[in-house]
């Protein structure tokens, strides 16, 4: 997100002050210094180009399609900014569509729809960043379309009751990535689950490094990652926890379980620390390979009653 990044700068955040676009609305374009009363003016104002929106203090029931140019949506106040139940498109609170989006500290809740996939957000094309947010209480926190080009990073943001797979479709997951070219996700926090997998990906590369993943009050939960079609990458550093709850306690990491699209050759899975809550009595694998490929696998410290690897 380079490019996004650049013009936000927060002497231009200091520049504007919280009284004068609460007084002319909750929505500050930061290019062009005006406000606005709703979501979809304000990215409307830009007709399709680039654009920063500063959102102050509140609770929201706004949603938006961005279908062009460079968006970031970011909350004056990180944390601060509540958007609760709006749903675009029967999809998501934001549905993405054009070149990069970018997202900062920003709160999803409440998201539910009738397929049960309603997300804070839908990523159909192009690139996203999402940094300093909370996906709670939905369907699913992210869930993406295919972008092979595409680039996505989830950096410390928290992700907490999601997912189900009490529904027609399948399964829905807190951060569900569909065939993109890579996923970043970093110094995140992924805790009670609601069902489904906590980090699902079919992007031919990942780097999850560094996150709490605790499955620890999960309810009928299923891998702690999955990635389904293969991936070569890096998983490391990763705090993960595996509760009683399960629907499917027979592994950690997955990969390659559904489809032969990714190769995993080099897949590095180092340096993870994984321990069952006390007094599970099944042994899941700590990863569990369908991809028959030299995975590279070392230093992972394991609690008792997990088994190292497993061959499907």
């Amino acid at each position: 997100m380079k490019m996004l990044l650049s013009p936000l700068v927060v002497g231009a955040l200091l520049a504007t002050p919280l009284a004068a676009a609460r007084a002319e609305g909750p929505y500050l374009v930061q290019e062009t210094g005006k406000t606005y009363s709703r979501l979809i003016e304000a990215v409307d104002s830009v007709h399709g180009g680039d654009a920063t929106v500063l959102i102050q203090p509140g609770t929201y029931r706004d949603c938006e399609v961005v279908e062009h140019g460079r968006v970031a949506l970011r909350a004056r106040v990180s944390g601060s900014v509540i958007f609760d139940g709006g749903i675009c498109e029967g999809k998501a609170t934001f549905v993405f569509r054009g070149r990069e989006a970018m997202v900062d500290g920003i709160v999803f809740r409440n998201l539910h729809v009738q397929d049960g996939n309603g997300a804070g957000i839908r990523l159909e094309h192009g690139g996203l960043t999402v940094m300093n947010s909370t996906f709670q209480d939905s369907d699913e926190g992210i869930l993406t379309a295919d972008d092979p080009a595409g680039v996505i990073r989830v950096d410390r943001s928290t992700f907490r009751n999601l997912g189900s797979c009490a529904i027609q479709a399948g399964c829905a997951h807190s951060l569900y990535i569909g065939h993109y070219g890579k996923l970043y996700v970093t110094r995140s926090r992924f805790d009670t689950g609601a069902g489904g997998h906590y980090i699902k990906s079919r992007s031919a590369f990942v780097s999850i490094t560094d996150n709490s993943i605790d499955d620890s009050h999960g309810h009928q939960t299923n891998y702690i990652i999955d990635l389904p079609s293969g991936s070569t990458g890096l998983v490391a550093r990763n705090t993960m926890v595996m509760g009683r709850d399960k629907e499917n306690h027979s592994g950690y990491i997955a990969v390659r379980a559904e489809e032969n699209v990714n190769p995993s050759a080099g897949l590095t899975i180092t340096g993870n620390t994984a321990t069952n809550v006390p007094g599970v009595s099944f042994k899941p694998a700590f990863v569990l390979d369908w991809s028959h490929e030299a995975l590279k696998i070392s230093g992972n410290k394991l609690g008792a009653g997990i088994t190292p690897f497993q061959s499907e």
